[in-house]
């Protein structure tokens, strides 16, 4: 199935993303692709065929060029700001702030939201334990490995409870058992959570661990979709 005809096929997609454009570098990105609910699909392909501006576009880092359609449970994302939009980004560096401690980091999506400190709090502790962190809630990045800050990142992502979760290289920093390990963290969580996930990678195999659908990606699209919607 090629990424324009299933666009066409499945209008009431839960996630919907249609022409969003970007000229970047030597590449002109024509970004289409359509999710349903609880779905994780890898986006594979070459470095530099844009697959990583594709992620920013749907975040609203990067702005589209031209008219697009951008949709996620219903609602039209364009013109909400990228913090308003319910999608939770980890990126192939953690990006912990350095100033704050793991606590801090995992709650800061909360914070901004206005939830109260003491339940921050708590909700950053079950966090911990969960990623197999317990008891860390006071320590800082600088004191963690790669794996232990990119499990801190992934609770950061999913403490907000986002309707949407893009992965962009997340395991490519990482050694083979660190990787290993944070894949099935991420699919245990996945299977807990029933988050819908777009998993940008260059490994076929992290997209098999992960996913139900691989789109293939070259020169800015979409050209082809296999496994299930």
């Amino acid at each position: 199935m090629t990424a324009h005809s299933g666009a066409a096929a499945h209008s009431g997609a839960y996630f919907c993303a249609r022409h969003l454009r970007k000229n970047w570098a030597a590449v002109r990105v024509d970004f289409s692709l359509e999710c349903e609910e609880g779905s994780m699909t890898a986006i594979v392909g070459p470095s530099g065929c844009g697959k990583s501006t594709s992620l920013n576009l749907i975040a609203g880092l990067t702005g589209c060029e031209g008219p697009c359609t951008l949709t996620l449970a219903g609602e039209d994302l364009r013109r909400r700001a990228p913090g308003k939009r319910g999608i939770g980004m980890v990126f192939q560096s953690p990006a912990l702030f350095s100033h704050l401690s793991l606590a801090g980091n995992i709650a800061y999506g909360l914070r901004c939201r206005g939830v109260p400190v003491k339940e921050c709090r708590r909700h950053a502790a079950r966090w911990l334990e969960r990623i197999g962190l317990g008891g860390f809630e006071k320590r800082f990045p600088d004191t963690l490995s790669g794996g232990e800050a990119q499990r801190v990142a992934l609770a950061r992502a999913l403490i907000v409870r986002p309707r949407l979760i893009l992965f962009d290289e997340p395991f490519s920093s990482l050694d083979a058992p660190l990787k290993e390990r944070l894949i099935e963290e991420i699919a245990a969580l996945k299977a807990e959570t029933g988050f819908t996930g777009i998993l940008v990678t260059h490994d076929i195999g992290e997209a098999r661990a992960l996913c139900d659908r691989t789109a293939a990606m070259e020169n800015g699209r979409i050209t082809s979709i296999e496994g299930t919607p």
